[in-house]
């Protein structure tokens, strides 16, 4: 116990002895992957010990120490350990990195000569998860892309060789979100428009398709469709017009005949000429007077 007690008050004393501002160091890991961190590449033999300091988020912080004579401590839980490689340096082991793994890493590794101190950055590689979509902004038809919740920061771009605005948008735990907005010309052909985004873990770019938004309807359709609704409505309204025509046509013929038979049937029947017949005597008389 004793021996314990003086090994670590001689770390703490050379800790403070050689204590300089650490170098600051980012590292990423994949997730779901076991994690190495180094905090210097020489071997047992120069190395007089080494403390590994780690702050996460929401976690109290916690220490991982091993000195040459083979003394350890380690508040972290079995998730992390050191470890040795085949050449006897040692390194930090994170099983199965996960989110909760992401934060700052401080290392100390005396020797001989001097002091290996870093402050490690760790966060993890997490790809991003890609939305894209058509909608209208300011009656102008808009593709909007989004690499949301991704560590480190995506790239998008257009297939048709334009570029849109891009902002990066502050997103939660330390991971990026990017954000492109394209606008799209009247006209446009959007059958080969797609949104491409790299990653930089990624082997190839993922391309996705923008599709309108549900509940939208693109205003050539409007306007087809308003145009369908009139030439509908003006072919209804000629047929419904020429329908009344034709059977008011019809109404007013019938009308006609019936007037002319009406007034036939109320008219007397026409007598016919009768020349008048004079009287016996007379006629005898007058032919009398044409002898005399």
């Amino acid at each position: 116990m004793r021996d314990t007690m003086w090994i670590y008050t001689l770390m703490f004393f050379f800790s403070e002895a050689w204590s300089q501002n650490p170098v600051d160091r980012y590292e990423s890991f994949n997730l779901e992957h076991d994690a190495t961190l180094m905090c210097s590449n020489r071997t047992w033999k120069e190395t007089m010990y080494v403390i590994w300091k780690v702050h996460l988020k929401n976690k109290q912080a916690c220490q991982i120490s091993f000195n040459s004579d083979g003394q350890s401590i380690n508040s972290c839980g079995a998730g992390k350990s050191l470890q040795n490689t085949s050449r006897a340096q040692s390194y930090l082991h994170i099983k199965n990195f996960s989110k909760k793994d992401v934060g700052i890493y401080i290392c100390e590794s005396p020797y001989s000569r001097g002091n290996d101190n870093y402050r490690i950055h760790v966060s993890a590689n997490v790809p991003p998860t890609i939305k894209s979509w058509l909608e209208y902004e300011d009656n102008k038809m808009v593709a909007v892309c989004i690499a949301e919740g991704g560590n480190p920061k995506s790239n998008i771009s257009w297939s048709n060789g334009r570029n849109g605005s891009v902002e990066t948008l502050p997103g939660s735990d330390g991971f990026f979100t990017v954000k492109s907005v394209l606008e799209i010309p009247e006209g446009t052909n959007r059958e080969n428009l797609s949104c491409v985004v790299q990653y930089p873990y990624w082997k190839h770019p993922e391309t996705v398709i923008p599709e309108l938004r549900e509940g939208q309807t693109l205003i050539e359709e409007v306007k087809d469709n308003f145009l369908w609704v009139w030439v509908v409505v003006i072919v209804a309204a000629v047929v419904f017009i020429a329908g009344i025509l034709f059977f008011a046509q019809k109404k007013l013929t019938k009308l006609r005949q019936c007037k002319r038979s009406e007034s036939s049937l109320s008219k007397p029947p026409r007598m016919e000429d009768v020349e008048e017949v004079e009287p016996y005597a007379s006629y005898i008389q007058r032919v009398n007077s044409i002898y005399n």
